[in-house]
């Protein structure tokens, strides 16, 4: 059921620097890779300390990372908000937790980490490093 869950909530619209507005992802797009979708928000500290991980993620093979602005801003304001965090993935425009049969995030970061077969295969609370990302998703980390 999961599954298809992730099918809707995969379906969302997504805008950001990486996909112009009205661009939307589709799920055979996604298909056989695992996504990693990350809350994060202006204010949290934390959250921008992580960003530049989940970029770093986001860069290798496989992998999808999509942002959810925890505070739900929309067009120009999430625009700057995400400019100031320097986030370079997608952000979904509409919080997926409830098409995902999960609720929605208590503790900033959180990242929901999808296996390729669209399966919720973890939750990771508190900020991540590059290293535990590439571990929950099953990847080799670039050396530094």
């Amino acid at each position: 059921m999961r599954s298809w869950l992730l099918s809707l909530a995969l379906l969302l619209a997504a805008c950001s620097p990486a996909a112009p507005p009205g661009d939307s992802l589709r799920l055979d797009e996604l298909r056989g890779q695992w996504v990693v979708i990350n809350y994060w928000a202006i204010w949290c500290k934390p959250c921008a300390q992580e960003i530049p991980e989940l970029n770093a993620l986001a860069r290798l093979p496989g992998i999808t990372v999509l942002g959810v602005n925890y505070d739900a801003a929309g067009g120009d304001e999430l625009d700057r908000q995400v400019q100031k965090l320097g986030i370079a993935f997608p952000t979904l425009d509409t919080d997926p937790a409830a098409a995902l049969g999960v609720a929605r995030p208590v503790v900033l970061p959180t990242s929901l980490v999808i296996d390729p077969d669209g399966q919720l295969r973890e939750t990771l609370v508190g900020p991540q490093s590059l290293q535990t990302l590439a571990q929950a998703t099953q990847q080799q980390p670039p050396e530094s």
